[in-house]
Formats: C-alpha cells, structure tokens, sequence
C-alpha cells in the first residue's frame, strides 16, 4: 500500500476543510467591528454571522448533484474560487447588505467543501485507513479555526478598521488550494461509475495501492454498479429500505450542529468577555480553544480505525454533556456588582449617570439584574447595556467556563466533529450519494443556522445560564440517540458497509 501518495492527495483536498474553518471562526474576531462599522442590531449581527449558513444550503443542496455530474475535483476547484472571490469581497464591502453577499458567496464554497472533500477521500481511501483519511478534513478544519484565532490576535490592534483585514487573509490560502488541486487525480470510483474509463481509474488506484488493490477495488466498484445500475432519485433516498441509514444520517446532522459547536467557534471571544475578560485575554482563550481542538482531532484521528466510530461518539457525546452542564453551573452561580470601579468601566456617560445610584448593590442572577436595569434607562441604553456593558459587572469563575469550554470543544473533535463526516461518507450508496449528501448537508447548515442566529440573542435576552443549559440537555439527549442507533462501520468496505445497512 502507497501510503505517501494517497495521503498527499487526501491532504491537498482537505485544505478545503482548512479554508471552511479559518472562515467559520476568523468572523469571531470580526464581530465587534462589523457590529460597529455598520451600526447592526443583535438580529442583524447574528444574521451577518450566520448568513454564511444560508450560502452553504445552497452549496450543500448543488454539490452533490453537481459532483455527480461533473466529478469531484471540478466542484472542489469551484469551491477554492468561491472562497477568494468571498474573503476578498467581504473583506472591502462598504454596506451592510454587500458584506452578506459576500459571507453568502463563501458560505456556498463553505457547503461544498464540506460535503464533497470527504466523499472523495472516502472514494480513494483504503479500508484500514479511511476513517483517519476522511477525518484529515476534519483536522485541516480545527486548523482553520485554530489559525483564524491567531490571524485575528495578531491584527485585533492594527490601527484602523482591522476587521477588514482579519477577513481578507483568506484569500492567500484560498487561493493555494485553488493551484494544489491540478495536482490531484479524478475519484477513481466516479470515473467508473459515471464514465466507465476503467485504465484511466487503475492507474490511479495502482498508485494507492498497487496492482492488487486496484484489481480488487474495480471489481467491488463493478459490483456494485451491477446490483443498482439505476440513478437514485429522491424517492429512492426516502425509500423504506434506506430507514436505517436515514436516522443514522440526520440524527447525526442534528446532533452535531444542535449542541452548539457553531455558536462557540463564531463567538467565543465574545463568550469570554461575558465571563468578564478583557478583549485581549477573551482572544487569547480562544486561541487555546483553537489550539485544543487541534490537538483533539488528531487524538481522534488515530483512535477512530482503532477504536471505532461508535465508541468515540459515546465518549465524546457524554463528556460534552458533562462539560456544557459546568458551563451552565458556572454561570449560573455568577453574581453581579456594582461598586465604583466597575460602575466607573461604562463608556457610555448617560447610562453611567443612570446607574450610579446602584452603587454597592449585588444581583445574584442576570435576571434580577435587568429587570432593575431596564427600570432606569430608555430601551436604546438598555440595549447598549445587555451589548456592551453587562461584561464589566460579573463576577464568575472564569476558570470553570475556560475549562468547561475547552473540554466541550475536545469531546466534540473526538467525536462528532470527525466521527459524522466520516459515517456520512461511508453508509450512503453510490447511486444515491450525491442526492443524499446534499439533503443531509442541507439539514445540518440549516440547524447550524439556526443556532447561530439565535445566539447572540440568546446571550442578551435569556442570559448564558439558560443558554449553555439548552445546550447540555441536547448533548445528554445525542448520547442516547448514539447508543440506541449508530452502528460501527470500522474496517469494512463501502459496500460492506451498504449491504449491513440496507434492507432489500
């Protein structure tokens, strides 16, 4: 077996993970610029942010048909075009409605990489080592958020609009990935599937992993096109037979997106500051948070062929449970006071004046604190206030959240970060890959959206407390979903995998 060759392409591929990372959290960074430059409100704010999502429905919905017709390598060029045309645009955008476009037009780059990097990875990988191939998207991914929290420390105090530049750097690495991908070969499997050049697919496989490999690995792929010559049709996807697979697939899309991961990556510097960091320590947190998923991932990659999908999730599943339910203990043990140095921490002189007389009072819960609040300023101020100012009166174990946080991030890049894109490339059948991935993608974007646009409301209106505890009840629910229905797919072909799942 050629390793070197197959984990050379695999890892030119997976630097669409890394661009969909860097774009997912260098927003983080971005936030309180854009907020600023153009004068959004919380749902605009949250919209700007998670409208990227909107952009990769579409990319989820086109890509697999699309891949299907025209091949891999071609949607992944597309989608490396996509990304600089993206970070460029938005990184220059002078309005509140160019800058959407722009975070849209990344966003459709955003859902193809997602979906299509993987099904070709899983299509050139060997068995024994498809699981931590696949899951090398999944690290470039952590990578990107992790060098996106970098970029962003180092640019946060240039002088200016720095925002601006946090969010064109990308358009360097972008425009890498569009280069490196001429060095990549067509996906063996379409090129027999869909054009049934069968030299031209062997040499490819040969180079794998030698002349047996490729000889047994042409003879599953003719195989199986054999049992299911038909193209596979949505009604085919919902079809009884695919039952299984189908609560496989979107309880995983649910559950990855569900328990919060989004809203942590797009906002965590802003997550710090709500336990009363300053701006500078809140984004040198996240860059452990960044550093620590890194890490993880690369834990995950070698258990997962090892170990096996299934047990990851249950470890990792349980351990976001426990770490989210610390977040919601920390912050709901927190206290607000106002004395005269925090009182003194308000820029804003009316809303200083306001509340001055509350000087020496102490507020045990975030509730109690703003019904007093909303009681002394017009609802401009108020906003500003639960915005801008809250972050100054608490009083928290920053510890206990840092913690908390980071063993949330480490459990879900041990599991549902890589274990789902994995399982995702292997349980579906070819003829209806395409159709499937894109529907099952298009779930998981429009939950991530809905989490990520309802964060930052959720933040002012419902406090943390309330927040991280919805978050913990999800993540307590996925680990039985885990259990009671995921199957192992370690170690098996493609087709093995097909066959245990579905029911003729």
């Amino acid at each position: 077996m050629k390793k070197s060759y197959t984990i050379f392409i695999s890892l030119i591929v997976a630097m669409g993970g890394f661009l969909l990372g860097f774009d997912s959290a260098v927003i983080s960074g971005a936030v309180n610029g854009i907020r600023t430059y153009f004068e959004m409100t919380d749902w605009q704010l949250g919209f700007s942010v998670g409208c990227v999502i909107f952009g990769a429905m579409a990319g989820n919905i086109l890509a697999g048909p699309l891949s299907d017709k025209f091949g891999r390598k071609k949607l992944l060029i597309i989608t490396a075009m996509l990304f600089t045309i993206s970070a460029l645009w938005s990184a220059t955008a002078t309005t509140y409605v160019t800058f959407v476009i722009a975070r849209i037009i990344g966003g459709v780059g955003i859902g193809g990489a997602i979906l299509i990097a993987p099904i070709y990875i899983a299509e050139i990988a060997p068995p024994k080592l498809r699981g931590s191939l696949v899951s090398l998207n999944q690290l470039n991914i952590v990578l990107g958020i992790s060098v996106a929290y970098f970029s962003n420390y180092f640019l946060i105090n240039l002088e200016g609009e720095s925002w601006r530049w946090m969010l064109g750097v990308e358009a360097i690495p972008a425009i890498i990935y569009f280069l490196a991908l001429f060095l990549v070969p067509r996906s063996p499997r379409w090129i027999i599937q869909k054009l049934n050049q069968v030299t031209i697919a062997k040499n490819t496989l040969v180079k794998i992993g030698g002349e047996e490999f490729a000889n047994t690995t042409i003879g599953e792929i003719q195989r199986g096109i054999a049992k299911k010559e038909a193209k596979g049709t949505f009604s085919d996807f919902f079809s009884k037979r695919m039952k299984v697979i189908i609560i496989i697939a979107f309880g995983l899309a649910f559950f990855q997106q569900i328990t919060g991961i989004n809203a942590i990556f797009y906002y965590a510097p802003t997550i710090f500051e709500q336990a009363g960091g300053s701006t500078d320590a809140s984004f040198l947190q996240a860059i452990v948070v960044g550093l620590t998923n890194v890490i993880f991932t690369f834990i995950a990659i070698y258990l997962i062929d090892k170990l096996g999908r299934k047990p990851l999730l249950i470890i990792g599943t349980s351990a976001m449970a426990i770490s989210l339910s610390m977040a919601t203990l920390a912050f709901n043990n927190a206290t607000y006071i106002f004395d005269n140095t925090t009182i003194e921490k308000i820029g804003n002189t009316k809303i200083k004046t306001a509340l001055s007389d509350l000087e020496g009072t102490t507020f045990t819960s975030q509730k109690q604190l703003f019904t007093t609040i909303e009681t002394k300023l017009n609802n401009a101020q108020f906003l500003e206030f639960k915005q801008n100012e809250v972050k100054n009166f608490i009083a928290i174990n920053s510890t206990l959240v840092l913690v908390a946080i980071l063993l949330y991030v480490a459990a879900f890049a041990i599991s549902l970060g890589p274990v789902m894109w994995t399982m995702l490339s292997e349980i579906f059948p070819g003829n209806v890959k395409g159709i499937a991935i894109s529907i099952v993608g298009f779930f998981n974007s429009l939950v991530s959206y809905t989490v990520t646009q309802f964060f930052p409301w959720e933040l002012t209106n419902l406090g943390p407390t309330v927040t991280f505890a919805i978050y913990a009840g999800m993540a307590i629910l996925s680990v039985f979903f885990v259990y009671k229905y995921v199957i192992e797919t370690k170690g098996k072909t493609l087709e093995e995998v097909q066959e245990l799942l579905i029911k003729e």
